[in-house]
């Protein structure tokens, strides 16, 4: 079997389902979000299976090589992602700040 028939056995793209990025074959976990779990928390492949007991070792390891096949790629949507998510959290505030400021009598 080739590589790139046992990768494509573990790792699908489809528009409409996250957001269209490579994710692991029938589930709703992206390529993106394991190799955040290996890269930035320094899970083992073991580790993430136990954190994502409905995938296989080999999904994990799938996942990863399509990773390092789509090195900037993947990494430029990783930056996408947390650049995103800081403007989100930029233009909405904290509800448990506002909360603490309030019982404070801060009006920041």
């Amino acid at each position: 079997m080739s590589k790139t028939s046992t990768i494509t056995e573990h790792i699908e793209i489809t528009p409409g389902i996250c957001g269209g990025k490579p994710r692991i074959a029938g589930h709703r976990i992206r390529v993106e979000d394991i190799v955040i779990c290996h890269e930035k928390m320094g899970f083992s492949p073991d580790e993430i299976v136990s954190q994502y007991p409905s995938i296989t070792l080999a999904d994990v390891y799938a996942a990863l090589t399509y990773y390092h096949d789509h090195l900037e790629e993947i990494r430029q949507q990783i930056l996408e992602d947390e650049e995103f998510a800081r403007a989100m959290q930029a233009e909405t505030p904290s509800l448990v700040a506002k909360k603490l400021r309030e019982s404070y009598g801060r009006k920041d």
